[in-house]
């Protein structure tokens, strides 16, 4: 059996194409030789970089409900469009929105001198004269929860837990709970603030900012990260064994709850259209840098990937639904909203991926799907072999958006790039347009355009994957 006739190109093309069709597989030879093509367009033509140029230059920042946030809906919406998709539509969510305002730090005694800091999302100021107070050090929050109240009341608490650098990322659970519940634990001890070395890699003089925990906190204390070199400095200062004493300065201000949106792009599906593969990313960014890395080269990777797929002479089997999730720094807050939402619509979706680990080379193909469906996974393991890509484990949440999909039953896959420096820029003002490079991005590209078109055109489904609840 032929391949179906790709009009758009040549007869050489067409000639490297014709294949005849293997014994019953999930996936056919005709279907894997057209993803084969695209996987080798996209290394040698995907334009994924222009994408995310176009975000960081012409939008910039985009923190979740603010003028940035706006921008970005509306330059996705026109992006979208300009390349091809059928459908683009947005839906309104609900966030709450902050501005972020200075943050200084000094060391007052024994050693005076500045500190860089910044303050971690949605903190709460200082009195307007700023506060000072006496520094008191822990290991790790967990330390902090349990030390007794008499020990924190009226310091300033310092979590001191330095996050390991792995390919994988893995160091960043064990470090981040500081950043997400320190702040909870010092304000029940009556804490003056809340100081916490960055969830970082890097040695830079940058400080990493990002969400915590904040609601239902009763009497919320200001809560700063420090660069990882100041906290080495904070470090060999308590450990010369007398007080040290900080001053903080800080300005923000809480504003009212306010609307964001989830950006869609769909490229509708010839047979069955409301079954729908989701494809996805983020649109916020934290509004330090310009949000390159996070997460505005996968918002390209994913953009470009159904552009490509738009480009075939006709429209996958199934619906190609691209979500750019909106407020995700914030809490999944786009997706959360989203699949309460489509509740009842949760069975005509396929399976879901997102890219958001920054723009490095994709290494490992994870999967969250039945056993009975994982020679799929082997099937489309063969064309990304030659990317350099190993196959991983079947516990893949998809990516953070994609999670709350999965705690739903919906299968996922997961292309996982290198973060061995990803956390060297996350959440810093160093998350520049720079440290993203056009030839990965083509890897990233023809490896997520392999996926998308199978899990788009393949015949039959996914099934269910078992829930935690």
């Amino acid at each position: 059996m032929k391949l179906r006739p790709l009009l758009a190109m040549t007869s050489g093309f067409l000639a490297a194409l014709a294949v005849t069709t293997a014994a019953a597989k999930p996936l056919s030879q005709e279907d894997l030789s057209v993803a084969e093509v695209l996987r080798d367009r996209a290394l040698e033509s995907s334009d994924a970089y222009s994408i995310v140029e176009s975000l960081t230059v012409e939008v910039g920042p985009r923190p979740a409900g603010s003028e940035g946030d706006r921008r970005a809906v509306a330059w996705a919406q026109e992006k979208m469009k300009a390349l091809g998709f059928d459908r683009v539509y947005t839906e309104q969510i609900e966030v709450p929105r902050w501005n972020r305002g200075h943050a200084h730090a000094r060391v007052v005694s024994p050693f005076p001198q500045p500190l860089v800091v910044s303050s971690l999302g949605y903190s709460v100021g200082t009195p307007e004269e700023g506060l000072t107070a006496e520094i008191v050090e822990f290991s790790d929050v967990s330390e902090l929860i349990e030390a007794p109240a008499e020990k924190v009341r009226g310091k300033i608490a310092f979590i001191n837990k330095r996050m390991e650098r792995t390919r994988t990322g893995e160091g960043y659970g064990p470090a981040v709970g500081g950043r997400s519940r320190g702040m909870r634990a010092a304000a029940e001890k009556e804490a003056a603030a809340l100081m916490i070395r960055s969830v970082g890699t890097d040695s830079d003089r940058f400080a990493h900012t990002g969400m915590m925990s904040i609601d239902g906190v009763e009497n919320p204390v200001p809560a700063l990260a420090l660069s990882a070199p100041d906290a080495n400095l904070l470090e060999a200062m308590l450990e010369r064994g007398q007080p040290v004493v900080v001053n903080l300065d800080v300005h923000n201000q809480r504003l009212e709850d306010g609307p964001s949106f989830n950006v869609i792009g769909e490229i509708t599906g010839r047979e069955n259209p409301e079954e729908v593969m989701i494809i996805g990313a983020h649109l916020d960014s934290w509004d330090e840098g310009t949000g390159a890395l996070d997460d505005g080269a996968g918002v390209a990777i994913v953009m470009e990937t159904a552009r490509m797929i738009a480009e075939l002479p006709q429209r996958p089997r199934r619906t190609l639904r691209v979500i750019l999730y909106g407020a995700e720094e914030i809490g999944l807050v786009g997706a959360k909203q989203y699949v309460e939402r489509h509740q009842g619509e949760l069975d005509n979706i396929i399976a879901v991926s997102e890219s958001d680990f920054g723009a490095g080379k994709i290494w490992r193909f994870d999967t969250r799907l039945p056993e009975t469906k994982f020679d799929i996974a082997d099937q489309m393991m063969q064309l990304l072999a030659p990317l350099g890509i190993k196959r991983g484990n079947n516990q893949s949440s998809g990516g953070p958006d994609s999670s709350v999909f999965v705690a739903r039953g919906v299968p996922a896959f997961g292309l996982y790039q290198d973060g061995t420096d990803y956390f060297d820029y996350h959440h810093t003002p160093n998350d520049t347009l720079d440290k993203v490079d056009p030839e990965i991005l083509k890897q990233n590209v023809a490896a997520w355009v392999v996926m998308s078109f199978l899990a788009s055109e393949m015949e039959g489904d996914l099934g269910r994957v078992p829930t935690e609840n």
